[in-house]
């Protein structure tokens, strides 16, 4: 394809991108769905050339990024909390869904060796980052649910991929020991965790000494392909290490950067993180075709893999069924047997977490990667791409229905000590203490009456709000649409300003952050 070319469907597909989130968002669908078929149809337009999609490519420069922005804002603490039943469905479930794949594979094609079968099972068995968070951000979850989810995303697609290599590495030499494969797994971990701290270090270090906002936010989008690669290079998990850089960036970013950068850097990455998952999406739509030429056309899918293909999708989803089901049965016993440190996620829950499971890049990435001469790449592609539809198309679609109708409960550990209310009355009363011994001279003078008694009646107002919530609402929306509709006028102003030619555009955009600062904090005071 010629570089004009190129470019060329780069545009389109943004343009695509742009439509087929409109028109999911006016049909109330999954923006995932409505662009993986969006880019399936494309792959069968005439005229328009087969996307072959270069594995190693594809993960560098997808998946750094979107696992750096998951890391960056999960909540570290319940994350800590919940880490045994994250690495249970991180590790745990990717490795019993990889077995029960392989035994199904082997029994319906008798005549694959055990290596391939595991090879296929460790492809299709860790759900995806991409498909997970795009599809977790459209549905309300209980926070333990949610978590468990969101650390699973960014730890399982290790273990698959550390199993995928053995799998290979077993299929291609015809040797595989246990006692190695757990050594390299630990040493993949480690290292790859031990690189991401360093990476993740060594930013906090310097942002610190750069002082200007736009090397701060470009230095963090170095941050996440700095820490895949390097670790890469050093034949440790990248995965890992990018999840390790960004939770240390994450943590620390609220004392080094400024708000201003915040803001800045938010929207951007709120633009970039948009724009990758889409393009993922309608990559692994368009490249369909190129799959399905591979494996020697439509006909061949359909007469000889098409129910194959069914029964081990089927297989993938109730083990992780089984997984979730036997996980919550075993902390049911353990509880009888009187140790109370684990609670149960209940049928509901399980349901919920096992039906969560969307495959999506990853999955179709590591197929691609598979040896030209390697038993049942054909097979394992076909299956990769049919796992990414079945999950998505079907898991992805249904899974909001399923929330809102199984409506699984809250734990007890989903509450903080201090509600939102809370934290902001003790937030003012912080603020009232210091201004009260600074609001008065040596001598006693008064010297900011005003700026105490806002900050006072403030204060004052937050406590209130703390136990009147319910009849003080009303009057707190009454208030911040007033604030809105005071914005929408000084800015229809300003701009009549501006137009008139009574001011330039430097004033223009010093008054016109104003009122955008004020706008954002009527909307997030009145939500």
């Amino acid at each position: 394809m010629e570089p004009l070319q190129l470019f060329e469907l780069m545009i389109a597909m943004l343009l695509a991108i742009i439509a087929l989130h409109y028109a999911a968002r006016r049909l109330g669908l999954p923006p995932a769905v409505a662009l993986l078929t969006g880019g399936v149809l494309l792959a069968f337009l005439p005229g328009l050339p087969v996307i072959e999609l270069n594995p190693e490519l594809v993960l560098v420069i997808f998946l750094p990024p979107l696992l750096m922005d998951g890391a960056w804002f999960i909540a570290l603490g319940h994350l800590k909390r919940h880490m045994i039943g994250i690495l249970s469905l991180a590790v745990g479930a990717v490795v019993f869904t990889t077995a029960v794949v392989a035994v199904v594979t082997h029994a319906l094609f008798p005549a694959l060796p055990w290596a391939a079968c595991a090879a296929l099972g460790a492809i299709v068995s860790p759900p995806d980052a991409i498909s997970a968070r795009a599809v977790l951000q459209r549905v309300k979850l209980p926070r333990r649910l949610s978590i468990l989810l969101e650390g699973e995303s960014l730890l399982n697609d290790a273990a698959g991929l550390v199993l995928f290599r053995f799998a290979i590495a077993a299929g291609l030499t015809g040797a595989f020991s246990a006692s190695e494969a757990i050594g390299g797994f630990l040493l993949l971990a480690i290292g790859g965790l031990a690189v991401g701290a360093a990476v993740g270090a060594a930013w906090v270090l310097l942002v610190r000494r750069l002082g200007d906002d736009y090397l701060m936010i470009a230095s963090s989008i170095l941050v996440p392909w700095a820490a895949y690669l390097l670790a890469e290079t050093l034949h440790v998990s990248g995965v890992l290490a990018t999840v390790a850089a960004g939770l240390i960036c994450g943590w620390y970013q609220h004392v080094i950067w400024t708000a201003s950068v915040r803001m800045r850097g938010g929207a951007f990455w709120t633009v970039m993180i948009f724009l990758m998952e889409a393009s993922v999406f309608m990559l692994i739509g368009s490249s369909l075709r190129g799959v399905i030429d591979r494996v020697g056309g439509v006909d061949v899918v359909l007469v000889q893999m098409a129910v194959p293909v069914l029964l081990i999708l089927l297989a993938l989803t109730a083990a992780r069924f089984a997984w979730m089901y036997g996980s919550d049965a075993i902390i049911a016993l353990v509880r009888m047997l009187g140790v109370r440190r684990y609670t149960q996620i209940g049928a509901r829950g399980s349901t919920v977490v096992a039906w969560a499971g969307m495959r999506g890049v990853v999955t179709l990435a590591v197929a691609l990667s598979v040896p030209q001469d390697f038993p049942g790449r054909d097979l394992m592609l076909v299956t990769a791409f049919a796992v990414i539809l079945g999950t998505v198309l079907i898991q992805g679609t249904t899974l909001g229905w399923l929330i809102r109708k199984l409506a699984p409960p809250a734990s007890a550990d989903d509450h903080c000590r201090l509600t939102l209310n809370q934290a902001e009355a003790s937030i003012a009363r912080a603020q009232v203490a210091l201004l009260e011994t600074r609001a008065y001279d040596g001598d006693g003078n008064l010297i900011h009456p005003r700026l105490l008694d806002s900050y006072q009646r403030r204060a004052s107002i937050t406590d209130r709000y703390v136990v009147e919530a319910a009849e003080m609402r009303s009057g707190l929306i009454a208030h911040f649409d007033m604030v809105l509709e005071l914005v929408a006028v000084g800015r229809a102003e300003l701009i009549r300003l501006h137009r008139a030619g009574e001011i330039d555009e430097e004033t223009l955009h010093e008054l016109e952050r104003d009122l955008d600062l004020e706008e954002l904090s009527a909307h997030a005071q009145k939500s």
